[in-house]
């Protein structure tokens, strides 16, 4: 319980003052909860998801719950793994911090946004309202990216700005671009085929 609690003062932090947050961010050798943190977040949003499938009549198979229950958590931790070995780049690009316990804290930190996002892309219901979830959700992602890099790994402000609008270009042509397609594809398949036909 005082976990949970932790964990819902360090969203409300990052919501209203992520400066202040991600500026007391050390390393202390505890990296076995920045795991947990993306493992649990990761099965919460599968649920959720297998929920909202449930809820809408739906067909549950074994595969669907399997995928909820250990490929997303799966697929969560290692992408705190993948972000963290890309935010290393970013900082060692922007003369910030090269500690790689740091960049995982910073971004276990973020992942509450994970289930969050797949709860927001599994509600999408055309092609419009996958689009409009999806670049909110993306938006969101590099603002936090931004202030991971600028006050956990400590980057100079300008490179840091430099980066996230490399990041932000690429993600605008992506989404100028037919890629869009399976950008979207990959957030919510059904929600994506109307978006053949637009």
């Amino acid at each position: 319980m005082k976990k949970i609690t932790q964990w819902y003062r360090s969203i409300r932090n990052i919501i209203v003052n992520p400066r202040r947050f991600f500026s007391k961010i050390v390393a202390d050798g505890d990296i076995e909860e920045s795991m947990l943190k993306a493992f649990i977040y990761g099965l919460l949003g599968g649920l959720l998801v297998l929920g909202l499938h449930l809820l809408n009549h739906a067909s549950v198979t074994i595969s669907s719950v399997f995928t909820a229950i250990i490929i997303v958590p799966v697929v969560a931790v290692a992408m705190l793994f993948v972000g963290g070995g890309l935010l290393m780049l970013v900082s060692e690009i922007t003369g910030g911090e090269r500690d790689w316990e740091i960049a995982i804290k910073g971004l276990a930190s973020i992942f509450f946004i994970y289930p969050v996002i797949l709860v927001m892309n599994a509600l999408a219901f055309n092609c419009i309202s996958l689009w409009i979830i999806s670049i909110i959700g993306d938006v969101y992602i590099l603002f936090l990216f931004y202030n991971i890099a600028l006050y956990c790994m400590r980057g100079r402000r300008g490179a840091v700005i430099t980066v996230v609008g490399i990041f932000a270009l690429f993600l605008l042509t992506v989404y100028l671009s037919d890629y869009h397609l399976g950008w979207l594809w990959i957030k919510n398949a059904s929600a994506a085929i109307s978006c053949y036909h637009v």
